[in-house]
């Protein structure tokens, strides 16, 4: 096939690199340049239970009432998993305006759509747990990999070790995360180095007789805490935010010791036990990081991400009554030290759907009923009114049936479609996720040494015009794209997303020629030598379908 249409010329530049993008223009609406209204479905996934906690099956679209920032919505689209298997609507349920079918279903067994494939990430938080408590829990999550998580699920392995390593990228075969972990028990985990400056401060405050001998120090931490745990959540949301593009559900496992939701609030307690009206409780409202943890699960939510979090330390024994001690500090503080370490865990949970497992030194149990998530729970989608509003919505399920009770993330934001093709972009970086339903191609020219040192590399973008929706306009036809570009370097940097509108004129003679026949958008990507990845999405803003590709390319060497 021949290009039929002029190549455009695009810079993308890498890092800080001041080389300015030349795009074409956007063509304006009258010059037949039609504004698309793209429907968006938004799922949301619902588990229900008895007063027992068992699971309850056999409910329909008709059980469920579903409102979105308190007012109802109708459910557009019901899927049910039962055991890890796509099943039939019950008869007595209205028959609903999309996919699944269950008179399709009746002949042979449902295929699972991609937008409820499960990818699991299992993030094992170093700088706060310590090993002990890590390696115990290791133990029951390998048996947890090869006997509760399903074939064919995808898992990755991620540690953050003061910055995030993903250990064992998304991969199907169980068998090797379940091996990587017997490797990081080898490595250290930095947990140990806070419990011991916890207790030590907690002994400087037994033994001093004036409060001014140890304020600054209790000030010092609180601090020092907050500073590391902003770095902590910081990482995580980004790690979340990563995710955004990723198709189908995704979960989380997070492991740790706790995250203290306000740093050192136990040490101004014992220190105002010990020293009474001296010491306010207020400054510890300094170092609370509660908004902090509701932005992470709101995260979360926009990208469907569902947290389960894990409490390693298991049942914890209070200091103040420990053998080695002899305080005279009441159980007080080391209860609210706990609750500080939980709260957050228990909170990102239930805001997105989850469980959070507290106060079980066994998780095997629990994590065997968060299996029981990954394979049995109800979707509910629905179409919203506005349309990428940006905004963040509130979501809320009521059940018909007295006593069962359902767990769901409790909203989520509203995206542009070009925003939710920028984060398809990034996750194809990321994870290597791709889709093409266009048929997208890529060509790479010869890199052009630049006198900086850097390359010009040539980049060709083949679009098969038989692919992509096609609007009428005076004198012929038009498509209407847009073309995402992002690069990412050995190291894992990235540049972020350059989005670049295309309007592609057929004369009307040529129209039926031209669906035989491609557009090739041309580009030269400003890059660094080494190993590169780039990543590019193709949207068809009349059609909505998206095509994401990606592609390795050396430069220089």
């Amino acid at each position: 096939m021949k290009p039929i249409v002029p190549a455009v010329l695009v810079v993308l530049f890498l890092s800080s690199l001041p080389v300015p993008a030349q795009t074409q223009p956007a063509p304006k609406k009258d010059e037949g340049y039609f504004e698309a209204v793209n429907v968006t479905v938004v799922n949301v996934d619902v588990y229900v239970t008895d007063k027992s906690g068992n699971r309850v099956p056999g409910l329909g679209p008709a059980d469920f009432e579903l409102f979105e920032d308190g007012r109802p919505v109708q459910i557009s689209n019901f899927y049910v998993v039962e055991n890890g298997k796509p099943v039939a609507e019950p008869a007595e349920s209205p028959a609903p305006q999309a996919t699944p079918s269950p008179v399709a279903a009746a002949a042979a067994p449902l295929a699972r759509p991609e937008e409820q494939q499960l990818s699991l990430v299992i993030y094992i938080d170093n700088f706060n747990l310590k090993p002990f408590d890590r390696n115990r829990v290791f133990r029951e999550l390998r048996q947890f990999l090869t006997q509760n998580v399903k074939q064919g699920d995808r898992v990755m392995l991620v540690t953050y070790d003061r910055e995030r390593h993903v250990r064992v990228p998304f991969t199907t075969d169980l068998s090797a995360v379940a091996a990587a972990t017997f490797d990081l028990e080898k490595i250290s985990a930095q947990g140990v180095h806070q419990e011991s400056d916890r207790r030590e401060l907690l002994d400087d405050i037994d033994r001093a007789n004036n409060v001014n001998d140890v304020y600054s120090q209790v000030r010092t931490y609180a601090e020092s805490q907050y500073n590391d745990l902003s770095f902590t959540t910081s990482a995580l949301r980004d790690f979340v935010t990563s995710l955004a593009g990723l198709p189908g559900r995704k979960a989380l496992l997070y492991v740790s010791d706790g995250l203290q939701i306000r740093a050192g609030e136990d040490l101004y307690y014992a220190l105002q036990e010990k020293f009474k009206e001296q010491v306010s409780l207020l400054e510890a409202q300094t170092y609370d990081l509660s908004r902090t943890f509701q932005e992470l699960a709101a995260e979360a939510n926009a990208n469907r991400v569902t947290f389960y979090t894990i409490d390693a330390a298991g049942l914890r024994v209070s200091s103040a009554a420990s053998a080695e001690t002899n305080s005279p500090r009441s159980p007080q503080v080391d209860q609210v030290y706990v609750s500080n370490l939980q709260s957050p865990l228990q909170m990102m949970a239930e805001q997105t759907g989850g469980l959070a497992v507290l106060n079980a030194n066994n998780v095997l149990p629990a994590l065997q009923k968060i299996a029981v998530d990954f394979d049995t729970y109800y979707s509910l989608g629905y179409t919203p009114s506005h349309a990428g509003d940006g905004r963040y919505h509130k979501i809320e399920v009521k059940l018909k049936r007295k006593g069962l009770h359902a767990r769901y993330r409790d909203g989520y934001r509203d995206k542009t479609a070009q925003s939710r093709t920028a984060d398809l972009t990034m996750s194809s970086l990321t994870f290597g996720f791709e889709q093409n339903p266009l048929d997208v191609a890529l060509e790479f020219g010869r890199p052009e040494r630049r006198d900086d040192g850097n390359y010009l590399v040539p980049l060709v973008v083949k679009i098969p015009l038989g692919k992509v929706s096609l609007l009428p306009k005076e004198g012929g036809e038009r498509a209407q794209l847009h073309v995402y570009v992002a690069v990412m370097d050995d190291k894992g940097a990235t540049t972020p997303v350059q989005d670049n509108p295309v309007g592609v004129d057929i004369p009307t003679a040529k129209v039926q020629q031209a669906q035989q026949q491609y557009y090739s958008y041309e580009m030269k990507l400003l890059m660094a030598p080494g190993n590169q990845t780039v990543a590019v999405a193709v949207r068809d803003d009349v059609g909505a379908a998206v095509s994401i590709v990606r592609r390795a390319v050396a430069v220089g060497g």
